[in-house]
């Protein structure tokens, strides 16, 4: 079983976008597949099509389960089945609640590595929709990671971006003790600039290029991930992926030869291949 986490501080980014698709074509593919929602905004779940809050259990029982006083849950009791064949570990707003007392917990961030050591052996792979923060449950999912996929939004403000997610994985190994593995940078275009061409953003954007004239002309953003991630790929803009997301589906499984499908369904075969 491989592990992999798509995680960045800053939200509307795409992560939960691109945790589906993947999950989506490599369960095309014949994999045995695990998503688990690990934000309480739990867009994984409803994107799958099971609705939050509608299960007894979820991720924030599996949790709050290391904390006293509150009983022990499996993962096998937490994970649902979803019409695209995805196994789903789902969420809910309740675990707001639950990132204050993981704090009280010796072992608070290797509580979901734990968890799916003990439960997820029959999954080929586990794909973990991490929030736009950077706590305890952020945490948890990189630190249960044997890979990281970081997604990055096309503006200038995701220059930065990989500076932050760079130092947050300095601060997890040198905190926490593990080694986070930056795998992978996903840079989502946006269906169009929204840039003035003579505004700010367009103006750092020219003095970026010009200043690192000897990476063969490459966009800014792409230039900077690739000097922190090892494999960088851009994701074009379908109308079709917010449409599956409405249907509950991943682009596989709705749209799956769309230029954005067509992209997940390469990127999946790379990631099908990890060790």
């Amino acid at each position: 079983m491989r592990c992999i986490a798509f995680a960045h501080h800053k939200g509307g980014t795409g992560k939960t976008t691109s945790c589906l698709n993947i999950a989506g074509f490599l369960q095309k593919a014949g994999k045995r597949v695990l998503v688990v929602d690990s934000d309480p905004q739990a867009n994984a779940t409803s994107g799958l099509g099971i609705s939050p809050g509608s299960y007894q259990k979820s991720i924030y029982d599996l949790f709050m389960s290391r904390v006293e006083g509150y009983p022990e849950v499996k993962l096998q009791e937490t994970v649902v089945k979803t019409d695209s064949g995805i196994d789903l570990l789902p969420s809910s707003l309740d675990l707001v609640g639950a990132e204050p007392y993981l704090y009280s917990v010796e072992d608070r961030a290797t509580i979901l590595r734990d968890a799916l050591a003990g439960g997820a052996a029959d999954y080929d792979l586990v794909l973990i929709d991490t929030p736009p923060s950077m706590g305890q449950l952020v945490i948890n999912g990189m630190v249960a990671a044997d890979h990281v996929i970081v997604n990055l939004d096309s503006g200038f403000f995701a220059l930065g971006g990989v500076a932050t997610m760079k130092a947050i994985f300095g601060d997890i190994e040198e905190h926490v003790g593990v080694s986070i593995r930056p795998e992978m940078a996903l840079i989502m275009s946006r269906g169009g600039s929204q840039e003035r061409p003579g505004g700010f953003f367009s103006r750092m954007r020219r003095r970026f290029t010009q200043n690192h004239e000897n990476e063969d002309r490459k966009d800014p953003v792409e230039a900077e991930a690739s000097r922190t991630f090892l494999r960088v790929e851009k994701i074009p803009f379908s109308p079709e992926i917010p449409e599956a997301q409405e249907h509950g589906l991943p682009i596989s499984h709705y749209a799956p030869d769309c230029p954005a499908g067509a992209a997940y369904r390469e990127i999946a075969v790379f990631v099908g291949e990890w060790n």
